[in-house]
């Protein structure tokens, strides 16, 4: 009888291993993305040439770091040659990129079991992800793939790997609906503007960690179909997320809350490059934005020159609406605004749950302050970081314009054709501009050569240089060293940053590991006393100082 149950559990166990054994070969299977076909492979012969320190050339195109602490990158030619020469001049910051998104990924997903698991899953989600994504852009993306990294081939061949990336974005906004994405995007033009001309100013705050947002990319584009334009990117990455093209129209993305997705579509980035490289206007945007699949809900703000004004193409999974404020201002943060889809489930939670309205009616209340605008005015906003009425809700408070984690800020004229790129830290630094008219204009590269505008950068904020700004780095060390597993008195991580709400949640959940309940639920109840960024966050803080309390009840 036992030798019996025994052999039966053996054949029920193979029988199961084999199940997973099966599954695990057609995930591999169904994961493989086969490489686009390129019909002249000649420019993978191209090399680059180092005519001085620290700029690199290739034929026309050109790579260096400028003194700003801003690379700036001049690419042209046909997808699969611009690709190879961009990965190919900024290989470096191609696979440094991916080796700060992988730290990234394993600090946020510990587990070596899970990240396989992640890895499989998003290898089978995206497993028709080039059926949606234009042969031009995978070429082009092919081309760039070619100088990744050797080191990560157990996550994907270098094209997989490249071209998910491409989908990063959308996914973490898919699975988590991320704190990561909170964006803040608004333009005038005519009565609202001191000079009439159109601007436009954009928070790019998507956080995965501070070493992401180190190499900044401000990428000048000349294809060989549709339009010259410029982008702030970085290494690897072709899609756009900020961006302008000659004809003065831009495009910035906000993220909005989405439904959970049942399969790939098109990038989010990849809409925006499509936008930014193939319309000169808002009606031609439209028609781009509309015949394409995405696979979250996403806000695209798109100001042109040529309308003398901006609206905000709104795009589910399912459809497309586009919101005209019919006024000389707009303002986008993640919420819907059009009638289509005020209403609709995902986005009266995004209205009901998240920071998303409090930080409209912040810039609202800004903007209205602060009289016609101006580029300089446009930047005092983006830096803001109080809540109402100039409350003190913490530095690093979600609510707030100025979030603390902006990968860039940007500020366009698209009339004048004019740029201003922020430098680090995140938008506090010094705003420096180009021109984009003269940057085309260039005829080759020489390291000293400065292409910004130095009569227009804009100085950093004074904010840098006082103690509360010291502060607020030490609190991010603190919090820092609480990741990484060491050591630190609570009581001076929340004295770093008192009127931030995060602070004590940290500090609660620090020593509630330690089982020092009485302390946490001090910290827990003072943090509910203050401005809480969103109903996730309350509701983990209420849920902490209950299990706290039952705790010392015992």
């Amino acid at each position: 009888m036992k030798s019996r149950f025994l052999r039966r559990l053996l054949r029920v166990l193979a029988v199961i291993a084999l199940l997973f054994g099966v599954l695990f070969a057609y995930l591999v299977w169904v994961s493989d993305i086969p490489d686009p076909k390129i019909k002249d492979t000649t420019a993978l012969q191209l090399q680059r040439q180092q005519p001085d320190l620290g700029l690199y050339t290739i034929n026309n195109s050109w790579f260096r770091k400028s003194n700003s602490g801003l690379y700036e990158l001049y690419v042209e030619g046909a997808p699969f040659e611009r690709g190879v020469i961009n990965g190919k001049l900024s290989k470096e910051l191609v696979q440094l990129q991916e080796d700060y998104f992988s730290a990234q990924i394993n600090k946020m997903v510990p587990s070596t079991f899970y990240r396989h698991f992640l890895k499989y899953f998003i290898g089978f989600f995206n497993r028709k992800l080039p059926d949606y994504i234009t042969d031009e852009y995978k070429e082009e993306i092919y081309g760039v793939s070619r100088s990744a990294s050797d080191n990560y081939g157990c996550i994907g061949d270098k094209y997989q790997r490249i071209l998910n990336y491409h989908s990063a974005h959308d996914i973490g906004h898919a699975l988590q609906n991320l704190a990561l994405v909170g964006c803040t995007s608004f333009g005038t033009w005519g009565a609202a503007s001191e000079d009439s001309t159109m601007i436009i100013g954009r928070n790019f705050d998507f956080y995965v960690g501070d070493d992401f947002a180190k190499n900044k990319i401000i990428a000048f584009e000349n294809p060989s179909a549709g339009y010259k334009f410029m982008s702030v990117t970085w290494g690897g990455f072709i899609g756009v997320v900020s961006g302008m093209n000659e004809k003065g129209l831009t495009v910035t993305i906000n993220a909005a809350k989405s439904s959970y997705p049942t399969g790939a579509a098109t990038p989010v980035s990849l809409v925006a490059r499509e936008i930014v490289q193939y319309a000169k206007n808002i009606e031609e945007a439209v028609a781009i934005a509309q015949k394409r699949k995405m696979f979250v809900s996403e806000s695209f703000l798109v100001g042109s020159a040529a309308d003398n004004k901006a609206v905000i193409i709104e795009k589910t999974p399912d459809s497309l609406s586009v919101y005209d404020p019919n006024k000389n201002e707009i303002l986008c943060t993640n919420h819907f605004q059009s009638g289509t889809f005020w209403n609709s489930k995902p986005n009266k939670e995004m209205r009901e749950k998240s920071s998303s309205v409090y930080r409209y009616n912040r810039l609202n209340q800004l903007l209205t302050a602060n009289g016609k605008n101006s580029v300089q005015k446009t930047i005092d906003i983006l830096r803001d970081y109080r809540g109402m009425n100039n409350a003190d809700i913490g530095l690093g408070n979600e609510k707030a314009v100025n979030q603390f984690i902006a990968h860039h800020s940007i500020v366009f004229e698209p009339q004048q054709l004019r740029v201003w790129v922020s430098t680090t830290p995140w938008q506090l630094g010094a705003f420096v501009c180009y021109d984009l008219k003269k940057v085309f204009a260039l005829k080759g590269m020489k390291q000293n050569q400065e292409i910004n505008e130095a009569q227009y950068t804009i100085p950093a904020d004074p904010f840098i240089y006082t103690p509360k700004f010291k502060r607020f780095e030490a609190f991010r060390n603190y919090k820092a060293a609480i990741q990484d597993g060491k050591k630190i008195n609570p009581d001076s991580l929340v004295a770093e940053n008192p009127t931030f709400y995060n602070s004590y949640i940290i500090a609660g959940d620090y020593v509630y590991k330690k089982k020092d309940y009485k302390k946490a639920i001090q910290y827990y109840q003072k943090a509910l006393t203050l401005e809480i960024a969103n109903h996730g966050e309350r509701e983990h803080a209420e849920a902490m100082l209950k299990k706290a309390r039952q705790k010392t009840a015992r």
